[in-house]
Protein backbone atom coordinates (compact mmCIF):
# COMPACT_ATOMS: atom_id res chain seq x y z
CA UNK A 1 0.00 0.00 0.00
CA UNK A 2 2.93 2.42 0.96
CA UNK A 3 5.10 1.24 -2.43
CA UNK A 4 1.68 2.50 -4.31
CA UNK A 5 1.11 5.49 -2.57
CA UNK A 6 4.32 7.19 -2.89
CA UNK A 7 4.50 5.65 -6.70
CA UNK A 8 1.09 7.97 -7.03
CA UNK A 9 2.72 10.86 -5.43
CA UNK A 10 5.81 10.92 -7.74
CA UNK A 11 3.09 11.03 -10.60
CA UNK A 12 1.42 13.66 -9.06
CA UNK A 13 4.41 16.11 -8.53
CA UNK A 14 5.78 14.75 -12.12
CA UNK A 15 2.42 16.29 -13.61
CA UNK A 16 3.07 19.37 -11.80
CA UNK A 17 6.43 19.95 -13.08
CA UNK A 18 5.32 18.86 -16.56
CA UNK A 19 2.42 21.75 -16.18
CA UNK A 20 4.75 24.16 -14.61
CA UNK A 21 6.90 23.70 -17.67
CA UNK A 22 3.61 24.26 -20.10
CA UNK A 23 3.01 27.63 -18.13
CA UNK A 24 6.82 28.40 -18.68
CA UNK A 25 6.79 27.48 -22.11
CA UNK A 26 3.45 29.87 -22.48
CA UNK A 27 4.81 32.84 -20.99
CA UNK A 28 8.39 32.49 -23.00
CA UNK A 29 6.10 32.10 -26.02
CA UNK A 30 4.29 34.97 -25.26
CA UNK A 31 7.05 37.35 -24.45
CA UNK A 32 9.01 36.09 -27.75
CA UNK A 33 5.74 37.28 -29.67
CA UNK A 34 5.93 40.60 -27.99
CA UNK A 35 9.43 41.17 -28.97
CA UNK A 36 9.59 39.59 -32.30
CA UNK A 37 5.39 41.04 -33.17
CA UNK A 38 4.78 37.15 -34.05
CA UNK A 39 0.65 37.01 -34.38
CA UNK A 40 1.15 33.16 -35.44
CA UNK A 41 3.16 32.48 -31.72
CA UNK A 42 0.73 34.72 -29.89
CA UNK A 43 -2.25 32.69 -31.34
CA UNK A 44 -0.41 29.63 -30.42
CA UNK A 45 -0.08 30.77 -26.64
CA UNK A 46 -4.11 31.20 -26.52
CA UNK A 47 -5.06 28.03 -28.07
CA UNK A 48 -3.20 26.19 -25.00
CA UNK A 49 -5.49 27.96 -22.65
CA UNK A 50 -7.71 24.78 -22.97
CA UNK A 51 -4.73 22.62 -22.17
CA UNK A 52 -3.98 24.50 -18.59
CA UNK A 53 -7.36 24.17 -17.32
CA UNK A 54 -7.61 20.65 -18.22
CA UNK A 55 -4.26 20.27 -16.47
CA UNK A 56 -5.48 22.07 -13.19
CA UNK A 57 -8.54 19.81 -12.91
CA UNK A 58 -6.69 16.69 -13.34
CA UNK A 59 -3.91 17.49 -10.46
CA UNK A 60 -6.83 18.89 -8.26
CA UNK A 61 -8.58 15.75 -9.07
CA UNK A 62 -5.24 13.28 -8.08
CA UNK A 63 -4.53 15.25 -5.16
CA UNK A 64 -8.21 14.61 -3.39
CA UNK A 65 -8.05 11.08 -4.61
CA UNK A 66 -4.74 10.80 -2.82
CA UNK A 67 -5.97 12.63 0.71
CA UNK A 68 -8.86 10.60 0.33
CA UNK A 69 -7.32 7.24 0.01
CA UNK A 70 -4.31 7.38 1.79
CA UNK A 71 -5.10 9.71 4.23
CA UNK A 72 -1.56 11.01 3.85
CA UNK A 73 0.06 12.87 7.35
CA UNK A 74 3.21 14.71 7.55
CA UNK A 75 5.53 15.67 4.90
CA UNK A 76 3.41 13.72 2.47
CA UNK A 77 0.08 15.35 3.47
CA UNK A 78 2.18 18.66 3.03
CA UNK A 79 3.43 17.97 -0.59
CA UNK A 80 -0.19 17.36 -1.96
CA UNK A 81 -1.61 20.38 -0.08
CA UNK A 82 1.42 22.62 -1.88
CA UNK A 83 1.14 20.71 -4.59
CA UNK A 84 -2.76 22.06 -5.07
CA UNK A 85 -1.66 25.41 -4.37
CA UNK A 86 1.14 25.30 -6.60
CA UNK A 87 -1.66 24.11 -9.45
CA UNK A 88 -3.67 27.15 -8.85
CA UNK A 89 -0.49 29.59 -9.31
CA UNK A 90 0.76 27.65 -12.74
CA UNK A 91 -2.44 28.10 -14.29
CA UNK A 92 -3.09 31.43 -13.65
CA UNK A 93 0.35 32.16 -15.02
CA UNK A 94 -0.41 30.18 -18.13
CA UNK A 95 -3.87 32.07 -18.42
CA UNK A 96 -2.08 35.53 -18.05
CA UNK A 97 0.78 34.24 -20.61
CA UNK A 98 -2.40 34.40 -22.85
CA UNK A 99 -3.68 37.22 -21.86
CA UNK A 100 -0.32 38.69 -22.89
CA UNK A 101 -0.60 37.33 -26.52
CA UNK A 102 -4.35 38.66 -26.71
CA UNK A 103 -2.90 42.50 -26.02
CA UNK A 104 0.54 42.18 -28.71
CA UNK A 105 -2.35 42.05 -31.92
CA UNK A 106 -2.56 46.03 -31.96
CA UNK A 107 1.19 46.40 -30.66
CA UNK A 108 2.45 44.26 -34.20
CA UNK A 109 -0.35 46.38 -36.25
CA UNK A 110 1.80 49.43 -35.22
CA UNK A 111 4.80 51.24 -35.86
CA UNK A 112 4.06 54.52 -35.40
CA UNK A 113 5.44 54.63 -31.84
CA UNK A 114 8.39 53.31 -29.62
CA UNK A 115 8.20 49.36 -28.57
CA UNK A 116 9.24 49.58 -24.83
CA UNK A 117 11.91 47.05 -24.65
CA UNK A 118 12.04 46.89 -20.49
CA UNK A 119 8.56 44.55 -20.99
CA UNK A 120 11.41 42.14 -22.57
CA UNK A 121 13.36 42.42 -19.90
CA UNK A 122 10.26 42.02 -17.14
CA UNK A 123 9.54 38.57 -18.96
CA UNK A 124 13.01 37.87 -19.25
CA UNK A 125 13.15 37.78 -15.12
CA UNK A 126 9.94 36.26 -14.58
CA UNK A 127 10.70 33.21 -16.70
CA UNK A 128 14.02 33.13 -14.85
CA UNK A 129 12.63 32.77 -11.76
CA UNK A 130 9.79 30.17 -12.56
CA UNK A 131 12.68 28.28 -14.11
CA UNK A 132 14.02 27.87 -10.60
CA UNK A 133 10.81 27.40 -9.17
CA UNK A 134 10.26 24.77 -11.01
CA UNK A 135 13.89 23.17 -10.40
CA UNK A 136 13.63 24.19 -6.68
CA UNK A 137 10.20 21.65 -6.59
CA UNK A 138 11.77 18.75 -8.04
CA UNK A 139 15.21 19.05 -6.34
CA UNK A 140 13.99 20.22 -2.90
CA UNK A 141 16.89 22.36 -3.14
CA UNK A 142 15.66 25.51 -1.33
CA UNK A 143 18.86 27.54 -2.19
CA UNK A 144 17.29 28.34 -5.75
CA UNK A 145 14.45 30.57 -4.34
CA UNK A 146 17.00 31.71 -1.93
CA UNK A 147 16.71 35.38 -3.14
CA UNK A 148 13.40 34.94 -4.77
CA UNK A 149 12.13 38.45 -3.17
CA UNK A 150 14.94 40.45 -4.46
CA UNK A 151 14.40 39.34 -8.19
CA UNK A 152 10.70 39.91 -7.57
CA UNK A 153 11.51 43.52 -6.16
CA UNK A 154 13.36 43.84 -9.91
CA UNK A 155 10.44 43.37 -11.67
CA UNK A 156 8.17 45.06 -9.17
CA UNK A 157 10.65 48.47 -10.11
CA UNK A 158 10.26 47.85 -14.10
CA UNK A 159 6.53 47.60 -13.80
CA UNK A 160 7.02 51.57 -12.27
CA UNK A 161 9.46 52.42 -14.68
CA UNK A 162 7.18 50.70 -17.66
CA UNK A 163 4.15 52.68 -15.92
CA UNK A 164 6.18 55.98 -15.98
CA UNK A 165 7.07 55.80 -19.51
CA UNK A 166 3.79 54.83 -20.93
CA UNK A 167 2.26 57.39 -19.14
CA UNK A 168 5.05 59.89 -20.54
CA UNK A 169 4.26 59.06 -24.34
CA UNK A 170 0.46 59.23 -23.66
CA UNK A 171 0.96 62.48 -22.75
CA UNK A 172 3.41 63.69 -25.23
CA UNK A 173 1.06 62.26 -28.03
CA UNK A 174 -2.79 61.39 -27.11
CA UNK A 175 -3.13 59.28 -30.38
CA UNK A 176 -0.58 56.71 -28.37
CA UNK A 177 -2.88 55.92 -25.34
CA UNK A 178 -4.46 53.05 -26.78
CA UNK A 179 -1.03 51.29 -28.01
CA UNK A 180 0.92 51.80 -24.54
CA UNK A 181 -2.42 51.07 -22.47
CA UNK A 182 -1.49 47.38 -23.88
CA UNK A 183 1.71 47.72 -22.53
CA UNK A 184 0.48 48.35 -19.56
CA UNK A 185 -1.61 45.66 -19.19
CA UNK A 186 1.54 43.32 -20.65
CA UNK A 187 3.77 44.68 -17.47
CA UNK A 188 1.11 44.06 -15.28
CA UNK A 189 0.49 40.47 -16.41
CA UNK A 190 3.77 40.14 -15.97
CA UNK A 191 3.94 41.68 -12.07
CA UNK A 192 1.26 39.53 -11.23
CA UNK A 193 3.19 36.28 -12.76
CA UNK A 194 5.89 36.76 -10.46
CA UNK A 195 3.65 37.53 -7.61
CA UNK A 196 2.69 34.20 -8.08
CA UNK A 197 6.22 32.21 -8.80
CA UNK A 198 6.95 33.62 -5.15
CA UNK A 199 3.88 31.99 -3.90
CA UNK A 200 4.87 29.29 -5.82
CA UNK A 201 8.35 29.48 -3.87
CA UNK A 202 6.48 30.02 -0.49
CA UNK A 203 4.81 26.46 -1.02
CA UNK A 204 8.26 24.45 -2.09
CA UNK A 205 9.53 25.64 1.35
CA UNK A 206 6.74 24.31 3.47
CA UNK A 207 6.52 21.15 1.71
CA UNK A 208 10.02 20.86 2.31
CA UNK A 209 10.39 22.52 6.18
CA UNK A 210 6.97 22.31 7.62
CA UNK A 211 7.64 25.98 7.77
CA UNK A 212 6.01 28.71 6.57
CA UNK A 213 7.20 32.31 5.09
CA UNK A 214 6.58 35.15 2.99
CA UNK A 215 8.52 36.22 -0.17
CA UNK A 216 7.97 39.47 -0.52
Amino acid sequence: MRKKFVDELEQLKSDVVEMGNLSKEMLKESIDAVKTSNIIMAENVIGQGKTIRDFDNKIEDDAQRLIVLYQPVAKDLRAIISTLKMNTYLTRIGLYSKDISKDIKEISLNNNFPRLKSVYLMGDIVIGMLEDTLKAYESEDLSLIDYMWKRDDKVDDLFHTILRECISHMAENPKAASYYTHYLLIARYLERCGDHVCKISEKIYYMVTGERITIK
